[in-house]
């Protein structure tokens, strides 16, 4: 039930009804007048300042955002903006109505108006704030080095989309990379509500690059491992790797235990492989870079974590890289792992997880590489993303021509990664050499 209007007094004493929006008028003190009005043209002001980003702001060259990117996100802020038009009309409205009738009531309808405004500015400047940020890095003397990692990350969905059997809808943007140290590499994919745009969708995938990965480029592994994960959404395998993986081990009598600990690290399993389909061997090494830490850790099991634990998740690469046809290179990485641990047993991973890896991983990596899927064009992920040890031939020849500063030739930029770190690993050149011409060769497509 609404409020009675308020009573006020003639002169003579009798009782008058007064409108609430009328309830006791004042005069304007020296302050109040130049108060309002500043409220309603910062608010004002605001709204305009947060305006759309130009391409040309990021700079002119090759490694300025792309003109998708900057519309994607102006879409994005537009959509936000109209709200806060709309909440500036509703200020500058109150203020007028304050100023002539400056009530108590008029004068809170402003200041709540004005409240609900800042609160809205707050949350678009928020979203500005952040791609203004990755925007502007391309600014800087790592502009290069990022847009090396965006065609890295183009290159694999190309890729991925040429070796399907059936059309899909190609997604866009592309992906876009960005730095962010003290953080490790990630990824946040497109159309996820993200806690730093205050849960507004990202409109296109973001690659977050450490700088200690970027200043050793035969590290980068972790490029095609964050895009994996952006194309198992894409490439609509979300749902049916985790379920396949799950029927697979409760077919083959491994328990519902087991198979849900498998199932739950489905996308950190499907990222690590599908990362060396894209990039081939070298990718193992990079892999093992990441997880090869001390002995408490590495073979700690941690009951939830989307992450496999360290000590298994090298042997899903190494199974993988055995089916690609690299024996070779599968047995010395595994030397190289048992060497480092040789006894998991000292952490606490599940007697029956370690019991049964050796054979419950094989099943896993057919599951998720070498069975068909419907969207896929019934192909395999391992048909799709195609590695074999003429690919690897290639990344070789191309880590010769960077050890001696020459153009690597016509190789896809994601064998880029692999041919540094056969370059680094063989002592081809200095690690400085290798950096400056691995940047120089992305950056010069």
């Amino acid at each position: 039930m609404s409020a009675p209007p308020e009573k006020a007094r003639t002169p003579a004493g009798r009782a008058v009804a007064r409108a609430p929006g009328r309830a006791r008028p004042r005069r304007l003190g020296p302050k109040l007048a130049p108060w309002l009005t500043g409220q309603a043209v910062n608010v004002t002001r605001h709204a305009r300042a947060l305006r759309s980003f130009q391409r040309h702001e990021f700079g002119a060259g090759s490694e300025a955002p792309t003109e998708a990117h900057i519309q994607a996100v102006n879409s994005l802020m537009g959509s936000l903006r109209g709200e806060l038009l709309r909440l500036t009309t509703q200020v500058d409205s109150a203020v007028a109505t304050a100023l002539q009738l400056p009530s108590t009531t008029n004068l809170q309808r402003a200041l709540r108006y004005k409240e609900r405004a800042h609160d809205w500015v707050q949350a678009i400047e928020r979203v500005w704030d952040f791609y203004f940020e990755l925007f502007g890095q391309r600014q800087t003397r790592f502009g290069t080095w990022l847009l090396g990692c965006d065609r890295i990350a183009l290159d694999c969905y190309t890729e991925a989309y040429m070796g399907l059997g059936v059309a899909r809808p190609v997604p866009a943007p592309p992906p876009f990379s960005y730095m962010r140290t003290g953080f490790s590499p990630a990824t946040f994919r497109r159309n996820i509500p993200l806690r730093r745009l205050g849960r507004q969708l990202n409109p296109f995938p973001l690659i977050q690059l450490p700088y200690h990965r970027l200043i050793n480029p035969w590290t980068l592994g972790a490029v095609l491992h964050e895009v994996s994960h952006n194309l198992q959404n894409d490439l609509g395998l979300e749902r049916a790797v985790p379920r396949n993986i799950a029927r697979r081990l409760l077919a083959g009598g491994y328990g519902s235990h087991i198979a849900s600990i498998w199932t739950r690290w489905n996308r950190e399993a499907f990222a690590d492989l599908s990362g060396l389909l894209l990039g081939g061997p070298a990718v193992v090494g990079s892999l093992m870079d990441v997880i090869g830490r001390g002995p408490a850790m590495v073979t700690a099991f941690r009951e939830g974590t989307p992450h496999p634990t360290p000590y298994l998740r090298a042997f899903v690469s190494i199974e993988l890289l055995r089916r690609m046809g690299f024996p070779n290179e599968a047995r010395a990485y595994e030397q190289l792992w048992r060497s480092l641990y040789p006894d998991p047993g000292v952490g606490n991973i599940p007697p029956p997880l370690l019991r049964t890896w050796p054979e419950v991983i094989p099943l896993v990596v057919d599951t998720v590489c070498f069975q068909p899927y419907v969207s896929l064009g019934d192909r395999s992920l391992a048909e799709v993303l195609r590695f074999a040890p003429k690919e690897q031939q290639m990344v070789e020849e191309a880590a010769g021509r960077l050890g001696k500063g020459t153009d690597p030739g016509v190789i896809p930029a994601r064998f880029l990664i692999g041919a540094a770190r056969v370059a680094f690993e063989r002592r081809l050149a200095p690690p400085e050499v290798i950096t400056h011409y691995f940047y120089h060769e992305l950056a010069r497509r």
